[in-house]
Parts: C-alpha cells; sequence; structure tokens
C-alpha cells in the first residue's frame, strides 16, 4: 500500500529480547526489558508506558450486542504499550510479535491497512480521535507487547484497542472517561477490524477492577462493580488452542441472526427495542412472530442468556455459589445447542469438567468458535481437575490444553 513503510530489523539481539519477554509471565522487572525492547527499535527511550487487560466473562455470552447484561472480570495479563514522541510526523507501530516497523504519515491515519493487520487494532482508535476533531500535531513511536494468549477469547484485540484508546486520549488531551474509551475501541472493532461485536470486552478491560467483576447493562452501559469472594474456590481458565477468530464471519452472522429475530417480532411488538428487553415468559407468547428457524434458537438463547445472567449475579451476591455453577452449565448448554458457538473443543472441555467432582460450573467464554472455557473449582480439586480434563481434551482431539489460575485486576491504566 503506497505511502506505508516496513521496515524489517533483522537485530538478533532484539529478537531474544522478544522471545524473552514472551516466555515468561509479566512482572515489574519486566517493564525494564520492554523499554530496552523499544530504544532497540527505535534508538530512543520511550516516554510513556500504558497497560490493558484481558477479561474473561463468567457469564452473559453473545447478550452484549442484543442489549442485555453481561458479567465480566479484568485479568492480569493484558497488553503493553510503549510511546515516544518522534520527529518525522508519521504514527510508527511496533509489535515485538512481528518484524517490521510500520510507518504511517498523518494522512493516512483514517483508512484501514489491508490484509487483516494487527495494526488496524490501534489505528482504528487513533481514527476515531481524528474524526473527533483531534488533529495530531506531533508524530509518535508505539511499541506493543501482550501476554493475553493468542486466539483465546480472551479479549487481545479490546485490550489493544483499549490501551490505544487511553494513550492517545492523554495526548491530545481529549479527557474522555473510561466509559468513553471502551466505545472508541469498539468502534475501532467495527470499523477497521469489521467486526460487529458488543461492547462487552472494550468495557472490562477499561473499567475493571481488582477483585470485582463488572455487571453491566450493555443497552445503557449502567454498571455494577460486583466483589467476587469465592472462598476456598479459584476461577480457571482452560485454553482450547483452537484458535478464536471473529473475524472468520460466523460472529458476524450471529449478529445478523439476531436482528432477524428482532425484525420478525417488531411485527407484533412494534417498539420493541432489542431481544434483551423480552423476559422468557414474554418470549414465549410472541415467538411464533420468527419465521426463521435459526433465527428462533439464536433469540431463545439470548433470551434465556440474559435472565440466567441476571439470576447468577443474584445468587453470587448472596454466597450461593452452586446456583452460580448451575446457570454457568445451563449458559453453556444453550451456547452449544441454540447459538451454535461452541464445537468439539470447547464441548470437550466444559463436560469433561462437569465429571470432576469439586467442579461447581464450567462454560465456553467469549465469542466461541474456539478460544477458551472458564470454570469454578475448589481449590482442592485444581490438580485432578487439570490432569483429568486435559487428559481427555487430549485423547479426543489431539491437542495438549493450557490451564491458567485467574487473578482479577484493574482495568487500563498508565504504568508510568
Amino acid at each position: 500500500m503506497r505511502g506505508v513503510k516496513e521496515t524489517r530489523r533483522e537485530d538478533k539481539t532484539l529478537k531474544r529480547r522478544s522471545e524473552k519477554i514472551n516466555n515468561k509471565k509479566y512482572n515489574i522487572m519486566e517493564v525494564k526489558e520492554l523499554k530496552q525492547a523499544f530504544k532497540e527499535a527505535y534508538g530512543k527511550a520511550a516516554e510513556m508506558v500504558y497497560f490493558a487487560p484481558g477479561r474473561v466473562n463468567l457469564i452473559g455470552e453473545h447478550t452484549d450486542y442484543n442489549g442485555g447484561h453481561v458479567f465480566p472480570c479484568a485479568l492480569s495479563f493484558g497488553t503493553y504499550m510503549l510511546l515516544a514522541k518522534n520527529d518525522r510526523r508519521t504514527m510508527r507501530f511496533k509489535s515485538l510479535n512481528m518484524p517490521e516497523i510500520i510507518e504511517l504519515p498523518f494522512n493516512m491515519l483514517t483508512t484501514p491497512l489491508p490484509n487483516n493487520s494487527w495494526v488496524n487494532y490501534p489505528l482504528g482508535c487513533i481514527a476515531q480521535y481524528i474524526k473527533r476533531g483531534f488533529v495530531p500535531k506531533e508524530g509518535y513511536d508505539m511499541l506493543v507487547w501482550g501476554n493475553v494468549p493468542a486466539g483465546a477469547g480472551l479479549s487481545s484485540s479490546a485490550a489493544l484497542e483499549v490501551v490505544t484508546a487511553c494513550a492517545y486520549n492523554d495526548i491530545f488531551g481529549a479527557g474522555y472517561d473510561k466509559t468513553e474509551l471502551a466505545k472508541i475501541g469498539q468502534l475501532s472493532e467495527h470499523e477497521f477490524a469489521l467486526v460487529n461485536c458488543g461492547i462487552m470486552d472494550q468495557f472490562a478491560s477499561a473499567q475493571g477492577k481488582k477483585d470485582h467483576a463488572i455487571y453491566l447493562n450493555c443497552d445503557t452501559l449502567d454498571f455494577e462493580l460486583v466483589p467476587v469472594k469465592l472462598e476456598g474456590i479459584k476461577v480457571v481458565i482452560s485454553n482450547t488452542h483452537s484458535p478464536h477468530k471473529l473475524d472468520s464471519g460466523a460472529y458476524n452472522d450471529r449478529v445478523a441472526q439476531c436482528k432477524v429475530a428482532l425484525e420478525q417480532l417488531r411485527t407484533v411488538r412494534p417498539n420493541l427495542k432489542n431481544l434483551a428487553e423480552l423476559s422468557e415468559a414474554e418470549f414465549n407468547e410472541i415467538k411464533g412472530a420468527i419465521t426463521d428457524q435459526v433465527a428462533l434458537i439464536r433469540a431463545e438463547h439470548v433470551v434465556g442468556e440474559c435472565q440466567r445472567t441476571i439470576d447468577a449475579v443474584a445468587a453470587l451476591k448472596k454466597g450461593d455459589i452452586e446456583e452460580f455453577g448451575r446457570l454457568m452449565i445451563a449458559s453453556h448448554i444453550s451456547l452449544r445447542d441454540n447459538y451454535q458457538v461452541t464445537g468439539l473443543h470447547l464441548d470437550t472441555l466444559a463436560e469433561e469438567a462437569w465429571m470432576i467432582d469439586g467442579v461447581i460450573g464450567s462454560r465456553m467464554t467469549g465469542g466461541g468458535f474456539g478460544g477458551c472455557t472458564v470454570s469454578l473449582v475448589r481449590d482442592e480439586a485444581i490438580p485432578e481437575f487439570i490432569e483429568k480434563v486435559g487428559d481427555a481434551y487430549l485423547e479426543k482431539t489431539g491437542i495438549k490444553a493450557d490451564f491458567y489460575i485467574a487473578e482479577i485486576s484493574d482495568g487500563v491504566h498508565k504504568v508510568e
């Protein structure tokens, strides 16, 4: 693409440093390593460091773009962005996972790059600021690195969007709050990654709080930070290593199918704004208006999932963790049978988990089509869970799963 400069750096020192960072869990010492990598990439020191987390959704899947409730929490791993001014009147983008530096002049900051370039995620956020009247006056060099497992459905893309939105909020002096940063990230995903996602992922990355989950109404964006107090229980994430790809079209298909259901329901309920407005009883009264059978089962999932999420949060507040787990399992079954976004890999991890004593609940999390499950597991059962679920998954799929004990963390922030 004309105007785009790619600088391939074969510097073996930089490559070794990238490998070292990617093979370690993030800790405070790695800020120094990231700064050194920035200096090796650009020949100068980084001036700012930002972090935005990935997320796991405890319950409430595919409800966000239907105006329903979700219940995600931010994780301790995510995406880091280092920046420094340059004198080139360009924006330069570098990922430690890629060999090249992508350089764009100011007049190319509002157009997506071809071939699904990773740069479209941060670029789309910069474009949103420009569309709002914030004109770049100085160029910046950027370096990003993330430790969200690639393709795991834990919102690595949202973390990259939100960390960019936060950094440029400071650079442009826009003064936006974290909810607005989430909206900027969502618009980037819609317009530059071409995924018609809801607001949940970006909102969780922006508004997360340590040891809390976010009970979010995706229609109004009203939210409550709910303490996650699990005595003797851990949140365990199981990675299928079957890549989760929302840009494959299947996600956008589900969005379109829900719109079909909504339009057909409006023939009998003209003022219906979104599927989440309907209780299960109300939906059952009018669902005959949906003549498209695929759209019908998609809507059945959405309406049921909205109620499950409301009930699950109420159960957690009462300390009824067993009920929360039961609703997690019901969520997965609906995602499997009605929304059809699970498949062999996610179903195997969830169904094998259900057979382990000490597993309170387990379900797929995220958009589906690969990615991860999230499970509530009693401390004493975790070794058995990892061994038995891992062995069964390897036998059925030929793939080795990875398991992470989730640490619930804060949302986007400036590190230094």
